[in-house]
């Protein structure tokens, strides 16, 4: 019993289990945020009654959408459908089809009988009618006959042009139409064989003009003013126990309460939305940006999506969404991730508070196209000064304008809207972008303490020379100071060089070797600058690569120390990997002998590098000590260190768990050796030139200073002997 319930114990600490409590966690406290606006309607209503008289506090008038939706439904019954002529020529052509039929039926050299079975089959009417119809037309001399075709062809022309609709057709009223339209005095049977002719070829040639119909009944909608109800102040809302319907939960909503109601089911269907889109956005950053798939950053996600939930639950009623801070929350975790994460966890956030807070799709639209001018503009900035974030926000503010202008276009051409309203949002949406920037700007400082995430502007802090740490470095290790600031400009390009970050490089490579600053003296940049004697002379091998290979771990104490965000401290362990103190292995091996000596016992203790900035810093660390332990190197024989160094730190498998490529590794060389050959150029000697210059000038003095001691003493000499 007590080894399973250990097991289970296992378990829930494994990070698996941790990880899916977390995430049911997160998923369970933002449906109570998005949802409580439910607990805030429960305490005025309760399933549909209202639980206590409520009373206007100001005049409030609200549209009846109702009996506004009634009318409009009545206006458009009552539009007629638009009818427009259809092609009636081959009607025509069919009546000279009948008549040819007919005269050919009577022309047959047949029996009458069966001529007259066949002049049945034209008509479709009743047996007696075809009798009489097929007797008339048989018996009937063909100039009679001849009369009747042309009065028919006289009808039908007035018949079309009256024009036939589908419902003429359908409720039996074409023949009193055909009758109407028969030429006057014309005999009765004649009325009926004209009739039974024009039936059989007549169909409907006047159609419905959908389009024109259906804009019609639109401009009669739009035409119906909405049926507004008034609420005095001092009027009563609603009574205590009555049903609330929708009109009273309008009023209600202008007077400042909130009326959302989700039932259980509701809260439940949101809570699983809410996992899924999580777990969605998890498995993006896990597939798609795993640089940033850890607590910090994942957590700073989740607390600012939180927090823009509690925004737009806590916003008073009735106020508009537009005020919503979509682009700070994108321009924020930008900053601390990449604007890639930040606009698809605003999609997602967007979809969410859409469907829990019921936001219209003229609103969903005209964010997730701001939300991508957002993504765009931040990512566009350099970093470089923090003034960007509010020149950000007004081209996010610009963009804004020109997007809900458009919509609100389209809108007025369906709906009537107040100007009013349009202006309002305008200028919401304008104030946003602004205010989205200098929220950014404010909350950066304050984010990057509580999560312990560098961001750029922190890394461009941590670059300043005038840090405590670096002008400690400076003074007491002067040597390794020098060092980092040639290894920060190599890491620099060529982080730049392959696309990596450019600025975390740099700094990482200030403080990658401040663990020496524990014992200075036992580093060989810093002996010269004092002037000491190397104290590993008086060591053996194993107890100075204890002190050397312990500077990475004795910089990670140092780092929290002084509050370096955890970032540097993977430079500070990684610079090295697990790389060999291969100095002292040889040295060793020297004095023990290979079979005493094992490699393991003089490495560093890692981890390797798993990012490519770290990677690179290993590089340039290797190939910058390399160099300066040469003279005058060449340029070929710095092209064959670099090489040396990747070769080795390849095949030691230091690179197995970064991700950078051959092609990178081709592209670091590059850019090292370009570097290093500008840094290793010839110089004019000028020093010597000077020398030179003095010495000459020092003779030509010296000559002109004996020549004038000659001409004293000769002065000296003539005054002796009596001369002027």
């Amino acid at each position: 019993m007590v080894q399973a319930f250990n097991d289970i114990l296992e378990r829930i600490k494994s990070h698996k289990i941790t990880d899916y409590i977390l995430l049911l966690s997160f998923a369970l406290v933002m449906t109570l945020v998005v949802s409580s606006q439910n607990f805030f309607f429960q305490r005025v209503i309760e399933n549909g009654i209202s639980k206590k008289d409520i009373v206007a506090q100001k005049t409030i008038t609200v549209i009846d959408t109702k009996r506004t939706e009634q009318h409009r439904q009545e206006v458009i019954q009552n539009i007629e459908p638009i009818l427009i002529p259809a092609e009636d020529e081959f009607i025509k052509v069919n009546l000279d089809t009948l008549q040819t039929s007919i005269m050919q039926i009577r022309n047959k050299n047949v029996p009458d009988t069966v001529k007259k079975d066949e002049l049945g089959l034209l008509f479709d009417v009743s047996k007696d009618k075809k009798e009489y119809l097929a007797n008339y037309l048989l018996i009937s001399n063909d100039q009679n006959l001849q009369k009747i075709f042309d009065k028919a062809k006289i009808t039908l022309v007035k018949v079309l042009n009256v024009g036939i609709t589908e419902s003429n057709y359908e409720n039996g009223k074409l023949d009193k139409i055909i009758q109407r339209n028969i030429p006057t005095n014309t005999p009765r049977n004649q009325i009926t064989v004209i009739t039974s002719l024009l039936k059989e070829i007549i169909t409907p040639n006047l159609v419905v003009d959908d389009l024109a119909t259906e804009i019609a009944k639109k401009n009669a909608q739009n035409s119906v003013k909405p049926y507004e109800v008034v609420f005095h102040q001092g009027d009563k809302i609603v009574f205590e126990g009555e049903p609330v319907t929708k009109l009273k939960k309008d009023a209600l909503r202008e007077a400042g309460y909130n009326v959302l109601e989700i039932n259980f089911w509701g809260i439940f269907g949101l809570f699983i939305l809410i996992l899924f889109s999580t777990f969605i956005f998890l498995q993006y950053e896990k597939n798609f940006e795993k640089v940033f798939y850890e607590t910090h950053h994942i957590t700073i996600t989740g607390f600012l999506a939180l927090f823009l939930a509690g925004i737009a639950v806590f916003m008073p009623t009735g106020f508009s969404p537009y005020i919503l801070p979509f682009p700070a929350f994108i321009i924020i975790l930008s900053v601390f991730t990449n604007a890639r994460i930040a606009l698809f966890a605003s999609t997602l956030e967007l979809a969410i508070l859409t469907i829990g807070l019921h936001y219209g799709i003229e609103f969903v639209a005209s964010f997730l196209l701001i939300n991508t001018v957002s993504m765009i503009a931040i990512s566009k900035i350099k970093f470089s000064k923090r003034f960007d974030l509010i020149i950000t926000g007004l081209k996010i503010s610009a963009a804004g304008l020109i997007i809900v202008t458009c919509v609100y276009m389209l809108e007025k051409f369906l709906i009537d809207i107040d100007n009013l309203l349009i202006l309002r949002d305008l200028l919401l949406i304008f104030a946003n972008g602004v205010l989205s920037g200098i929220i950014a700007l404010g909350t950066l400082p304050i984010l990057e303490s509580t999560f312990g995430i560098i961001t750029p502007y922190g890394l461009a802090e941590l670059a300043d020379h005038n840090q405590p740490l670096l002008k400690r470095l400076q003074f007491e290790a002067p040597g390794t100071y020098h060092h980092s600031l040639l290894v920060s400009n190599l890491a620099e390009a060529a982080a730049e060089a392959i696309g990596a970050n450019p600025i975390l490089a740099r700094v990482g490579s200030f403080y990658h070797d401040i663990g020496k600053l524990k014992r200075p003296l036992f580093f060989v940049e810093n002996q010269s600058y004092f002037g000491i004697e190397n104290p590993h002379t008086k060591l053996n091998p194993r107890l100075s690569k204890m002190v050397i290979t312990a500077h990475p771990k004795d910089g990670v104490e140092i780092a929290k120390e002084y509050h370096l965000p955890s970032i540097i401290h993977n430079f500070i362990l990684q610079h090295h990997g697990e790389g060999l103190a291969s100095y002292f292995y040889n040295q060793a091996v020297a004095e023990e002998g290979i079979e005493n000596v094992k490699e393991e016992q003089f490495r560093y203790t890692g981890p390797k590098p798993n990012m490519k900035e770290t990677a690179i810093l290993m590089i340039a660390d290797a190939v910058e000590s390399a160099v300066r332990a040469l003279k005058t190197p060449s340029n070929e024989e710095i092209e064959q260190i670099i090489d040396k160094i990747i070769k080795e730190r390849l095949n030691d498998g230091q690179f197995a768990d970064c991700p950078l490529t051959l092609k990178d590794l081709k592209v670091i060389a590059t850019t090292f050796n370009r570097i290093l050959r500008g840094m290793q150029h010839n110089r004019i000697k000028y020093q010597q030139t000077i020398i030179n210059e003095l010495d000459k000038q020092k003779a030509q003095t010296s000559f002109m200073d004996a020549d004038f001691d000659a001409k004293i003493q000769q002065l000296e000499q003539n005054k002796e002997n009596g001369q002027e």
